[in-house]
């Protein structure tokens, strides 16, 4: 057992009195209008914070009741069936590209992927449609389609506003409540739900009462219950109910907000101190929501060459350019009861001007105020045995990069720090796993490729010829991590033990924005209301009783369709079959004129892509765009003005949101691996179910591998 009883059942207690707490107030207020589309990891933010808890009847019933369900189960079901399989183990490096594995490989530099591939298998593996890591990894859990799984983009849009929201979470209200004086108390809980569907492998191995150890495999929020421990992963919010929002504390004039994912709070030095606070989430617990806030007092000490900051009972010194590390935060919600978080901060300035970075406000792992992790308990078990660790979903700041208030290196740290949390927890996690499956997948790749392609890239418009070389190296060197981490798992293994080392896409350069958007309103297909010029976000001056086509996502075009968008006018059935086919064939091969290049290559009908219960929730076209295009930033969050092309001038600049032919992964196995055809993303949950003697169910649509003894 990771905890005993009572060590579990006091935590559990004092946890579920913060979260009643936190149901009655901060997971009340009511959502503001802030959204936000992630680039590559475009998503929507929705900014109210709310969560689902147990309440302390819940917890003593569950524990009062486990004696009963443990002799039912022993009496209902069967255990494990026969298998030669010890271990079945998958790596996953979010991203990894073939093209560069190959380089790297020929090169000598990646010398345990190379002994992988020589004592057992290494190919492409075909990704999905679209090439993006919610739709790749929850086809590599569920081994269905999206049409089965219902993950189609990090965004979806809601059909009576058109406004963003995420797609894989849903997340409910409190509609009902006792007034106590000024407070706020809850008469049920809000409802948290994955809208993944389909049951990931483990879920169906746990059925058998085969354990699975899943570490933050992405659309796993909330996580999955099933025998087994899972981290939570892809949409974890920050403490502000976001999907990572940073703050720059600083005494420089207002230059304007950032467009994406930061706060500027303004200060005054007042001698040697500045005296602020930190914002955190709306206390719905009392009337009027006001924010909770906790005191941040620094006190510039310039001969030393430092700040000292102080947050509660810890007080950090740091020099310019030196990140933090974690530093918890408290927040009072109520009388004895706060809500926790960590952050890292950085001392950008220590001049004339101050300025101070503070990271997304990440969930404590210890006393998380959502539920990240299955058992409840595992996420504290996971920090008090390693240490505090990341838990925001897209947890490297790739927003404050963008905006220019962190530079390479300080992400570069970020990055490598929380790759080296997640080998701990892995390398621990394999340590203990005598039989079953263990997966973990590894986010850095994906991000210093999207950040650091620009070095790769001679042409990108973001590239730099003078930069220190483990800046213009980055990708490079991060292989080399890799591959040292494959070593130390290789080592591991037993005879009996299969390991797949896989990556959920590949890669390519991002020099060029599409702004589809601005197509379609040249195209006539989108109108704008009297008076708008388009450059309103979140599509809020299309005018909607003209508009035909829509894009929202990454990777969608959406229509106008009657009876399903809140003012839709295209008719369902062959007018909006003939507008499809239109499109599809405008869009094919769409040149941009100022590079004489492809922008486009195909535009992919899902009704046609597509096969199963859950395709009325997906875009009506996939978008592929050429190897160096994707869509523009504008057209991400909602824009219509501007260029069909532009030019990609941001630090994130390379990506993978494009015709997914382009793009494959990398698979490799310590075994022989023998398939009819190409290798696919989707056939990973059916082989795992087979080498554990499992049948996968009919519904799935991946087909199992022959794995060699």
């Amino acid at each position: 057992m990771l905890l005993t009883t009572r060590t579990r059942m006091a935590r559990l207690v004092s946890h579920t009195r913060v979260a009643l707490l936190l149901a009655a107030g901060v997971m009340l207020a009511p959502a503001t209008a802030f959204a936000y589309i992630g680039p590559g990891a475009g998503f929507a933010v929705m900014s109210s914070f709310l969560v689902i808890f147990v309440t302390m009847i819940a917890v003593a019933a569950s524990i009062l009741a486990w004696p009963f369900r443990a002799l039912w189960r022993a009496i209902r079901r069967t255990g494990p069936p026969p298998s030669d399989i010890g271990r079945f183990i998958v790596i996953g490096f979010d991203g990894q590209d073939p093209a560069l594995t190959d380089q790297f490989m020929k090169d000598g530099l990646l010398p345990h992927f190379s002994a992988l591939a020589a004592r057992g298998t290494y190919r492409r593996l075909q990704t999905t449609y679209p090439a993006l890591s919610p739709v790749a990894w929850s086809s590599f859990s569920t081994g269905t389609h999206p049409a089965k799984h219902n993950i189609f983009d990090f965004l979806d849009r809601d059909r009576r506003t058109y406004l963003p929201m995420l797609s894989s979470t849903r997340i409910g209200t409190v509609e009902k409540f006792f007034a106590l004086g000024k407070y706020l108390i809850p008469r049920h809980r809000p409802e948290l739900t994955n809208l993944r569907r389909s049951k990931p492998f483990w879920t169906i191995l746990g059925e058998r009462r085969i354990w699975s150890t899943i570490l933050r495999v992405p659309i796993t929020f909330p996580p999955d219950r099933f025998h087994g421990a899972e981290l939570s992963a892809m949409c974890v919010p920050d403490l502000l109910g976001t999907q990572g929002t940073f703050m720059l504390f600083t005494t420089r004039p207002s230059e304007g907000r950032f467009k994406e994912g930061g706060i500027r709070v303004p200060v005054e030095v007042r001698g040697d101190r500045v005296d602020t606070v930190v914002t955190g989430p709306d206390n719905g617990f009392v009337k009027g929501h006001p924010p909770l806030t906790t005191p941040l007092a620094i006190r510039l000490d310039r001969q030393a060459g430092c700040a000292h900051l102080t947050l509660g009972e810890t007080t950090v010194a740091l020099a310019p350019g030196q990140l933090s590390d974690w530093v918890p935060m408290a927040f009072r919600a109520a009388p004895g009861v706060t809500v926790a978080g960590i952050a890292r901060c950085q001392v950008l300035e220590l001049g004339e001007h101050f300025s101070l970075y503070v990271s997304p406000i990440n969930l404590d792992p210890e006393q998380p105020a959502m539920p990240i992790s299955h058992p409840d308990y595992y996420a504290n078990y996971l920090a008090k045995r390693h240490g505090p660790y990341a838990t925001l979903g897209l947890a490297e700041d790739t927003w404050a990069l963008n905006e220019g208030v962190t530079d390479d290196a300080t992400f570069l740290k970020q990055a490598h720090d929380i790759d080296d949390e997640r080998r701990t927890m892995c390398l621990g996690a394999l340590a203990q796993l005598r039989t079953g499956a263990l997966v973990c997948v590894f986010d850095a790749t994906d991000r210093i490729q999207h950040m650091f392609w620009r070095y790769l890239d001679e042409r990108n418009p973001a590239h730099r010829r003078e930069v220190p070389a483990e800046h213009r190296h980055a990708i490079r060197a991060l292989y080399q991590k890799n591959d040292a981490l494959v070593g130390e798992v290789l080592r591991s293994l037993t005879p009996k033990d299969v390991l797949m080392v896989i990556s959920d896409h590949g890669f390519s350069a991002f020099r060029r924005g599409v702004n589809l958007n601005a197509w379609l309103l040249r195209e006539g297909y989108l109108t704008l209301k009297d008076g708008c010029d388009g450059s309103t976000e979140w599509l809020r001056d299309v005018d909607w009783a003209k508009t035909r086509a829509y894009c929202l996502g990454l990777s969608g075009m959406f229509l106008n369709l009657r009876g399903r968008e809140q003012s839709g006018i295209v008719v369902p059935g062959d007018e909006a079959a003939a507008l499809k086919a239109e499109i599809i064939a405008k869009l094919a091969g769409l040149h941009d004129a100022a590079e004489d290049d492809i922008g486009v290559r195909e535009a992919f009908d899902t009704a046609v892509i597509y096969d199963g219960p859950y395709r009325e929730n997906a875009p009506d076209l996939i978008i592929g765009y050429n190897a160096g295009y994707r869509t523009s930033w504008d057209c991400a969050t909602g824009m219509v003005s501007g260029p069909v092309f532009e030019n990609n001038t941001k630090a994130w600049s390379g990506d993978h949101c494009i015709d997914p032919r382009l793009v494959p992964g990398v698979m490799f196995c310590n075994r022989r691996v023998e398939a009819t055809g190409d290798l696919s993303i989707v056939d990973i949950a059916p082989t795992a179910l087979r080498l554990f003697g499992i049948q996968p169910p009919p519904h799935m649509d991946g087909r199992p591998w022959a794995v060699a003894s």
